[in-house]
């Protein structure tokens, strides 16, 4: 059930960013740059004492770190 929740978290996280950032993406790419930016989101954020908890803070966290991915994306491929 664990993974099921990941997931959606991840899909979540990766469309609202996608939204924010004016680059939306297919539903798979959205999984994966939600999981990639959970993991980005809890290093930086944790860098400043900052930790989400629950599936809202889980999605916080997920959706700073998927526009981190987003960006420094965008700007390596210019």
């Amino acid at each position: 059930m664990g993974f099921v929740i990941t997931l959606l978290i991840g899909g979540i996280a990766g469309w609202l960013a996608g939204m924010l950032m004016g680059s939306p993406q297919k539903w798979w790419m959205n999984i994966i740059i939600g999981l990639i930016g959970g993991v980005i989101g809890s290093v930086v954020l944790g860098l400043i004492g900052i930790h989400g908890s629950g599936i809202i803070g889980g999605i916080i966290v997920s959706v700073v770190g998927a526009c981190i991915l987003i960006f420094i994306v965008k700007k390596l491929s210019k």
